[in-house]
């Protein structure tokens, strides 16, 4: 559980983050790690571009490619260690290629789910047990 955060809070900010990533910028390509966050993520209501990063031509041809396009990148990797390395070398890529990219809705999901879960393909799971923890208090 997040230290200090009921519930309630924490179903409301992860609404919200939800809510950002479904009403992004049409430039915008989500990175994720692998096929089950994309899953996870669409799921959840998330629609659009997606790209698998570690199912990709490499880091650098992704973002190679969205400079070329003329795109922007959301950076939706896990928050363990290894997404964490990969978060770092996401952002270097980008950064090297002058590639705008957003990292902080990442940030505000590891503060609420990095104490239940590390990964966005868990998402989903954390969101139905916010969501009935929530409700249970209601009822």
């Amino acid at each position: 559980m997040s230290v200090g955060r009921s519930a309630a809070e924490r179903l409301e900010e992860l609404q919200s983050i939800l809510d950002e990533l479904v009403s992004r910028d049409p430039d915008s390509v989500i990175l994720v790690e692998g096929m089950r966050d994309r899953g996870a993520l669409t799921i959840l209501g998330v629609r659009g571009e997606m790209v698998q990063v570690q199912s990709s031509d490499g880091i650098m041809s992704v973002a190679e490619r969205l400079a070329r396009d003329g795109r922007k990148a959301i950076i939706m990797t896990d928050w363990d260690r290894k997404g964490g390395q990969l978060s770092r070398l996401l952002r270097n890529a980008l950064e090297a290629n002058a590639v705008p990219y957003d990292e902080r809705l990442r940030q505000r999901l590891v503060i609420i789910a990095k104490q239940d879960i590390k990964d966005v393909q868990s998402l989903p799971s954390l969101y139905s047990r916010l969501v009935q923890e929530v409700q249970a208090r209601k009822g």
